[in-house]
């Protein structure tokens, strides 16, 4: 009988009877989602690989979100695999404006180490017993976390004709181009 995502469930739920899980549902959830409490994210990881019958030997993705105004406002987003099940599951946890930090997961799936580095050059969010916490793809002079909502955009503004000063108009007497006719070797 293959494993399916509700066993997955079941069997969290039973190893952990005191823990709060909630379930994510919804249009848009397409991967079987559970939503865990951070301080016990490292203990459900490990039970989620050693487990015999679960076998989550990878996490291919992980990664952060920001739903401000929303509170808590910040999610971290692990996304496992189980190769031997061919079972996709995702576990989510949900962090606080205030000092955003979550346990790591690099001693459980060492491929954590660059995906929470990238979290917190975007987002902020401190992976606390992290080997290496620092920027991964900005420089590190870098202020601030671009992919937060209430960061600046810093874009430049596209020139067009009704906002760029001393802008020269092209003169009338340019005519335009025709296109070209083309011969080719099918012909």
């Amino acid at each position: 009988m293959p494993l399916t995502p509700e066993r997955v469930e079941q069997k969290l739920r039973e190893r952990f009877p005191g823990l709060a899980f909630e379930r994510q549902v919804g249009e848009a959830v397409r991967d079987y989602t559970l939503i865990v409490p951070a301080d016990s994210l490292v203990e459900i990881c490990t039970f989620l690989r050693d487990d015999a019958e679960l076998d989550f030997g990878m996490l291919p993705w992980m990664g952060g979100a920001d739903y401000l105004p929303r509170v808590p406002r910040f999610e971290t987003i692990y996304n496992l695999l189980s190769l031997s099940n061919a079972l996709r599951f995702t576990l989510k946890v949900r962090i606080g404006d205030e000092q955003p930090r979550v346990p790591s997961v690099v001693g459980v799936w060492p491929t954590a180490n660059w995906h929470e580095r990238e979290t917190y050059d975007f987002y902020g969010i401190e992976f606390t017993g992290h080997p290496d916490l620092t920027r991964i793809l900005l420089p590190d002079e870098w202020q601030g976390w671009p992919l937060r909502k209430d960061s600046p955009l810093g874009y430049e503004e596209v020139a067009f004709t009704h906002n760029t000063p001393n802008r020269i108009l092209p003169s009338p007497a340019l005519k335009k181009l025709a296109p070209k006719k083309v011969k080719y070797r099918a012909q």
